[in-house]
């Protein structure tokens, strides 16, 4: 079977079991604990667990983008047709950690072992427990799938919050003002510890905004 043909087969055969009772932070991170549970042969099944952290959504515009790494090439050039053509057109990007934890084989059915689990997240009470049925050779496929579905998922509420609070306006540069507010948050954290510089300096540049700061900038550094 090929790769593309393997990908499809296991995203047809994941199965969310138990989805988060809560969408994803809009002005926080979140931390999601997942079950993957995928099945050996007979009566053998695997459990893998771990945390997927997803990073406070973040405002952007296609021609922050074209700054950010970690693109493809192919997403580069998308990403960059994008910045020509609507430059300073708000969203939200979302960044992802995953932290795997431990992986057992148990000598039970399936549905068993989901049935345990099932019952120990409900003795735990955490609203962002999830299990997954997977495919055992594609498991991490079945986890990006949850993880794609739960950001689809949160998109609208956290756009629509972001939009309350008047985050997506655009200023005459081009900034949405929850950029700025950001901008704002991260020289103050700088200002405490000079350790934030770097990241602060990453996201002016980001933006295109270090000459309009770098006298702010620099002052951070005569305090000392």
């Amino acid at each position: 079977m090929e790769i593309d043909d393997k990908i499809k087969y296991a995203l047809e055969h994941t199965e969310l079991i138990r989805a988060p009772r809560q969408g994803l932070d809009t002005f926080g991170s979140s931390v999601i604990d997942y079950y993957v549970v995928t099945e050996l042969v007979g009566n053998l099944s695997v459990v893998r667990d771990g945390k997927v952290i997803a990073a406070r959504p973040k405002i952007v515009t296609p021609a922050y983008l074209v700054n950010v790494e970690g693109f493809s090439e192919q997403a580069k050039r998308y990403v960059a047709m994008m910045a020509r053509e609507r430059p300073y057109e708000s969203g939200i990007f979302y960044r992802y950690k995953n932290e795997p934890g431990g992986m057992n084989v148990v000598s039970e059915p399936i549905s068993q072992v989901i049935n345990k689990l099932s019952s120990q997240i409900e003795e735990q009470h955490n609203p962002l427990s999830t299990i997954i049925r997977g495919v055992e050779e594609l498991w991490d496929v079945s986890l990006l799938m949850f993880i794609y579905e739960l950001t689809n998922k949160s998109v609208r509420t956290n756009i629509a919050e972001f939009n309350r609070r008047g985050f997506l306006d655009i200023d005459a540069s081009g900034v949405p003002q929850g950029a700025r507010d950001y901008i704002e948050e991260l020289f103050e954290q700088a200002s405490r510890n000079l350790s934030r510089a770097p990241e602060l300096v990453i996201e002016l540049n980001r933006w295109g905004l270090f000459p309009e700061y770098q006298d702010r900038f620099f002052a951070l550094f005569r305090r000392r």
